[in-house]
C-alpha cells in the first residue's frame, strides 16, 4: 500500500489559505480517481485523527489521507498510517520555495515546518518521502509568518497556484506508478507557465 499524507488545517477558517496546499492536492486526487475521503481514523486520545480514502493504481492501493488535527500536530494521525516508510508520501507547503515551485525528495530534515516536524518525530525517522508545495512570495517574506501561511492566495496568485496544484497532483502518480527518481526528475521544478 501507498499513503499519501496532505498537510493541513481542518475547518473552514483554514480551507483556501497557503497552509492548505498539502490538504488541496488531496482533495484534487480525491476528484481525479473518485474517492469519497470519509474513513475516519481515530487517535490514541480517542478524538479524530484523520479523513482517508484510497484508490487502485497499477496493482497497488493507494490511500489518500488528511489530518484531522491542527498542522502541529499532524503526526498523530501517522501513527495508524500503517504503511512502509518509503511508501509513504508527505505533501506540505514550504514558504522558502517560490509559489509554485515544486521540490519531492526522499528524506530530509522538517525546515522549520512545524508540521513536517511533527510526522518526523511519530516516525521517528527523516527518511520519509517529502513533496514541497511553494507558497513564497516573490517580495521579502512577513515578518509574521503565521499571519501569512494562514492567508489565502491572492487573486493574481491563483492561476499558478492551481497549476502547482495539478503539477503536484501528477507529481504524486508518478512516485505511486513510476517511484521517487522518476518523479523527481519530472516534477523539481516551478510549474509550467
Amino acid at each position: 500500500m501507498k499513503v499519501i499524507v496532505g498537510l493541513g488545517n481542518p475547518g473552514q477558517t483554514y480551507r483556501d489559505t497557503r497552509h492548505n496546499a498539502g490538504f488541496m492536492v488531496i482533495q484534487l486526487l480525491g476528484e481525479r480517481h473518485h474517492v469519497d475521503l470519509c474513513r475516519r481514523t481515530v487517535g490514541r486520545d480517542g478524538r479524530p485523527a484523520a479523513v482517508s480514502g484510497h484508490y487502485e493504481a497499477g496493482g497497488d492501493t493507494v490511500r489518500l489521507m488528511m489530518p484531522l488535527t491542527m498542522m502541529n500536530e499532524s503526526g498523530e494521525a501517522l501513527r495508524e498510517a500503517a504503511a512502509e516508510r518509503a511508501d509513504l508520501l508527505i505533501v506540505c507547503d514550504d514558504v522558502n520555495l517560490p509559489l509554485g515551485t515544486l521540490r519531492m525528495r526522499p528524506d530530509g530534515s522538517a525546515g522549520g515546518h512545524h508540521g513536517l516536524r511533527s510526522c518526523l518525530a511519530v516516525l521517528g525517522t527523516e527518511e520519509i518521502p517529502r513533496l514541497r508545495l511553494g507558497v513564497g512570495c516573490a517580495e521579502p517574506l512577513p515578518s509574521d509568518l503565521r499571519e501569512f501561511v494562514l492567508s489565502p492566495f491572492r487573486s493574481a496568485e491563483r492561476p499558478v497556484m492551481k497549476r502547482m496544484l495539478e503539477q503536484a497532483a501528477d507529481a504524486c502518480e508518478t512516485w505511486v506508478t513510476k517511484g521517487m527518481d522518476v518523479a523527481m526528475n519530472q516534477y523539481n521544478r516551478a510549474v509550467d507557465a
